[in-house]
């Protein structure tokens, strides 16, 4: 068999595998959505009423991202009978604080608690925040919620009602991502709406991994004692799927929710688009490596590309590409329009093919490059999935 020969096959069997997958991701969504709109009437009919746990809230922030005041306004906008909003800040003059201090204006502190201190720089720098925000918690219950998350007034209901079971230990969210202005931007709006959610509900709902989803995510103090606490995850650049891992070896259960938060989407420049692509796929390669060599054979649409290329552009080689393309973009279509409700992205559709053949690109880089950037500073990841910075050049 000839070279040629041989690509060809690798390329086709990545292409089969690749469209059954799309095609199981889209089962798997219909059913996601099914339950989304079970929990929906469930929460309607039962409303914030009989829930009897204080909820702490902690928001990690480091500048001031888009959209923050709003973000942080609807974080103490929950329809909950007993919450507060606990603001952290690393810096005495972090740019985020003006926006803190205003909404602690505007709802009290005892909604909303500001904890600021200068401390040193370490590794993980929302762990950072973490530590801080939590001396200022005054609940047995805690959730985590990023600095680009913005939560409808329903959150705390959602993640409150699967902790009711004894059993479970660890409640998170999926998100989707809102407000992309420039197409870079975009390019990060079907990476996280047409790729990373539907590959989640497929992991989730077929049981396949346990994992935890930092944006979004709510624990039991008690269980985060038990695991030694934020510290223990000061220099693991995964902090939320370690926390999740420790959380069920101790036997207790990590849900994800039928519930979608938005996360806004602020990037600069394609540069930080492609940074944070890549620093998410070695994210995934430090802390689930079967899952990243996984991700490879899945990639149906730049494969069926490079099928077509090896053809000469062929009469079969096209009909193959056009049809895992149609595959692909019905099955997105589907998914941001039918299950995430995210009309931006259905806009944005026609950028999908390049999104896909960029990812592979990002993937390969992911597999050599042991080191990345994170809000402008270096880091070198370790195997073990331990971070270090790195010295400046």
């Amino acid at each position: 068999m000839t070279f040629y020969a041989s690509a060809e096959a690798v390329c086709l069997t990545v292409v089969i595998c690749g469209s059954v997958y799309t095609v199981l991701c889209t089962i798997t969504s219909v059913m996601f959505r099914f339950q989304l709109d079970a929990a929906a009437r469930r929460r309607a009919q039962t409303g914030p009423g009989g829930q009897t746990l204080g909820v702490s809230i902690l928001k990690p922030l480091y500048g001031a991202d888009k959209e923050l005041l709003d973000n942080l306004r609807a974080a103490c906008s929950q329809d909950y009978p007993e919450f507060q909003v606990v603001m952290a800040a690393q810096r005495l003059n972090d740019p985020a604080i003006p926006a803190m201090r205003q909404v602690e204006q505007e709802f009290g502190p005892a909604c909303a608690t500001l904890a600021i201190a200068e401390s040193e720089a370490r590794t993980n720098g929302k762990i950072q925040n973490l530590e801080i925000a939590l001396p200022h918690a005054r609940h047995e219950v805690l959730v985590i919620s990023d600095s680009d998350v913005k939560l409808r007034p329903d959150y705390l209901q959602a993640v409150m009602a699967p902790l009711a079971d004894p059993d479970v230990g660890l409640v998170c969210t999926p998100y989707r991502a809102i407000n992309a202005a420039h197409w870079f931007e975009k390019l990060e709006l079907l990476t996280m709406n047409a790729d990373f959610v539907p590959n989640l509900i497929f992991a989730s709902l077929a049981r396949l991994v346990t994992f935890g989803l930092g944006a979004s995510m709510c624990f039991r103090r008690a269980d985060l004692d038990a695991i030694g606490g934020f510290a223990a995850f000061r220099d693991h650049l995964a902090e939320d799927s370690h926390m999740a891992a420790r959380i069920a070896a101790r036997g207790k259960r990590v849900v994800l929710a039928p519930y979608f938060v938005d996360m806004q989407v602020d990037l600069k420049s394609f540069a930080q688009w492609w940074s944070h692509q890549l620093y998410w796929d070695q994210n995934t390669r430090a802390i689930r490596p079967v899952g990243f060599f996984a991700t490879l054979i899945v990639r149906a649409l730049p494969f069926a590309l490079l099928f077509a290329m090896l053809r000469g552009f062929d009469r079969t080689g096209v009909e193959v590409l056009i049809a895992v393309a149609a595959l692909r973009l019905a099955s997105a279509a589907y998914i941001l329009g039918g299950v995430l409700e995210d009309r931006e992205g259905l806009a944005s559709l026609w950028l999908l093919p390049l999104r896909d053949v960029l990812g592979l690109v990002v993937w390969f880089f992911a597999l050599v490059k042991r080191d990345y950037i994170h809000r402008g500073k270096r880091f070198s990841l370790l195997s073990d999935g331990r971070i270090v910075p790195r010295p400046a050049r």
